[in-house]
């Protein structure tokens, strides 16, 4: 590689940590981090791992090849599991032991090695992984905290070939750039689920999975209605590193709401139903001094996820302050949002919230059966969802249940 070249390759790496830096989700920086390596190594496909105590979860997965074998618009849906960090495998070793592994033919790696290849998840997708390169991901006081591996390289005809190994130092200069942003990001998503675990002390509905899944259902949801509107990719981009987070603040106004009626078994009576419903606009007292997009997004979404397509839901036109009603309407309540009035943040997190809530266990019912839950949903189109957003969830369904097995109620909330 020459030195042009490398100079070239080195202000991307620049650039692409400045654009890194811009993310604060946790989920979407990862998504990044692989798809951005991918595209600086001209591979394939990629999977992103995060070290949790002594394992490694599998996170991200990105493979163009079989990515073009889905219907348009379509995502590769995966299962979340996680791995013994040890040397029997590719990316354990490189996570035990801090080394770089540039791999030829992952079908050939000698027998003395300590490292094994198990060819039994490319059998079960059709597809032959031979190149990679497996990149750890160290913070600047040499800890791992995740691993990268990015697979197949191809050269300029599309043909899978080797990895440069003179790209070896660049590629753990972006993974160690990457790695400084991802614990910033780390530490932002720790931030919001300790929010999540003082709302969940007052709520047990309101737990780390419940939040994660409902927001990865929004982002899925938006992303899909982006591209329907045309949305350009770097807007649609930022809106959803913003819409994670602000989703999974949506019920955050709970911790307002006196214990005797958040934790009541029963049905509420009609004045403690008025006082539930002041959880939206107490929410959104937290977000009023606007100082970032996302300040403007999380109010959106705390106010108005309780909204109703056909104008049945609240809290309506009001002063967030005050609680007072802003327009009335003829019985002298607050006049309700309705349609597109309704912004389209608060009308994706209340289709994803009433899923999560109807699909999973919860200390006042049982999961409801999926042929009930999606029946339920078609039923509501045009009534409390929006008909296009319902549309884009049925046909994203896939991917749906991916995320829900992804963030089960059974695992320790604090996922990353």
């Amino acid at each position: 590689m020459g030195t042009q070249s490398e100079l070239k390759k080195l202000r991307e790496i620049i650039r692409l940590g400045s654009e890194l830096n811009e993310l604060q989700d946790l989920d979407i920086l990862l998504e990044k981090i692989l798809y951005e390596a991918r595209v600086f190594t001209n591979a394939d496909a990629g999977t992103i791992y995060i070290r949790k105590g002594t394992n490694l979860l599998f996170t991200h997965a990105q493979n163009d090849t079989l990515v073009k074998k889905l219907p348009s618009g379509h995502k590769l849906p995966y299962k979340s599991f996680k791995m013994e960090i040890n040397k029997k495998s590719v990316s354990g070793y490189v996570a035990e032991t801090g080394e770089i592994l540039n791999i030829k033919d992952m079908y050939a790696i000698p027998g003395q090695a300590p490292y094994h290849f198990d060819p039994g998840y490319d059998k079960k997708v059709n597809y032959k992984t031979i190149s990679t390169l497996t990149v750890p991901l160290k913070t600047n006081r040499n800890e791992i905290i995740g691993v990268l591996q990015i697979i197949n390289a191809k050269d300029d005809n599309g043909n899978i070939t080797t990895f440069d190994s003179m790209a070896e130092p660049l590629v753990l200069h972006f993974s160690n750039i990457a790695s400084m942003i991802l614990q910033r990001a780390q530490l932002t998503r720790a931030l919001l689920l300790r929010m999540i675990n003082m709302a969940e002390l007052r709520d047990p509905k309101e737990t780390g999975p419940h939040v994660n899944r409902v927001a990865s259902y929004a982002v899925e949801i938006y992303e899909r209605w982006a591209i329907q509107k045309n949305i350009s990719k770097s807007e649609l981009d930022k809106n959803r590193d913003i819409l994670r987070m602000a989703a999974m603040l949506h019920d955050v106004g709970k911790v307002a709401i006196p214990d005797v009626i958040l934790k009541k078994p029963g049905r509420f009576s009609d004045r403690e139903y008025e006082i539930m419903k002041q959880h939206t606009y107490r929410g959104a007292r937290l977000f009023q001094n606007t100082q970032s997009e996302f300040d403007d997004i999380a109010y959106q979404v705390a106010l108005t996820h309780h909204e109703n397509w056909d104008g049945t839901g609240y809290p309506g036109k009001i002063d967030v302050m005050t609680g007072n009603p802003l327009e009335k309407d003829s019985e002298g309540k607050p006049r309700t949002l309705k349609g597109e009035d309704i912004p389209i943040y608060g009308r994706i997190v209340a289709l994803a919230d009433v899923y999560d809530a109807l699909s999973c266990c919860r200390v006042y019912k049982k999961a409801w059966k999926e042929k009930d839950v999606l029946s339920t949903i078609k039923d509501l189109s045009g009534k409390k969802f929006d008909p296009a957003l319902v549309d884009i969830f049925f046909d994203s369904f896939k991917m749906i249940k991916a995320i829900k097995k992804k963030y089960p109620d059974s695992e320790n909330q604090d996922k990353y």
